[in-house]
């Protein structure tokens, strides 16, 4: 027989939890790189393919969509022949970049102790 469940003893929770808000915006492969390149300004498709080179086309173009549904980033068709689309990060995309800037500082903490360690001593 399990444990009882016990109550929380945090007062009511929001209606939604803004972290879980935030977290389902960048939630999806890719999600944060198509949104760190954007973060330097407009791209078309064959450039954030060519920024990201593993993620299939197929995937990208699932994220771009999904991203401009969320309101992340905007979409804009040019007037060239043949036609071309420029993506570009909308107010509230660009406010998750110092977000994922401190992501990225973590990662190259970690991936740099990660390193250290697998140095062989006396070296």
């Amino acid at each position: 027989m399990g444990l009882p469940l016990r109550k929380s003893k945090v007062d009511a929770p929001p209606p939604i939890c803004p972290l879980t808000e935030c977290m389902s915006l960048l939630r999806g492969a890719w999600a944060p790189n198509v949104i760190w390149y954007l973060s330097a300004g407009p791209r078309r498709f064959g450039e954030l393919r060519h920024d990201i080179p593993r993620i299939s086309a197929r995937v990208l173009s699932a994220r771009l969509r999904e991203l401009e549904g969320k309101g992340l980033i905007g979409r804009r068709v040019l007037a060239t022949s043949p036609p071309s689309v420029e993506y570009t990060l909308t107010a509230l995309g660009h406010e998750l970049i110092p977000a994922i800037k401190a992501i990225v500082e973590v990662g190259t903490k970690l991936k740099a102790q990660v390193h250290t360690k697998r140095r062989p001593a006396g070296k």
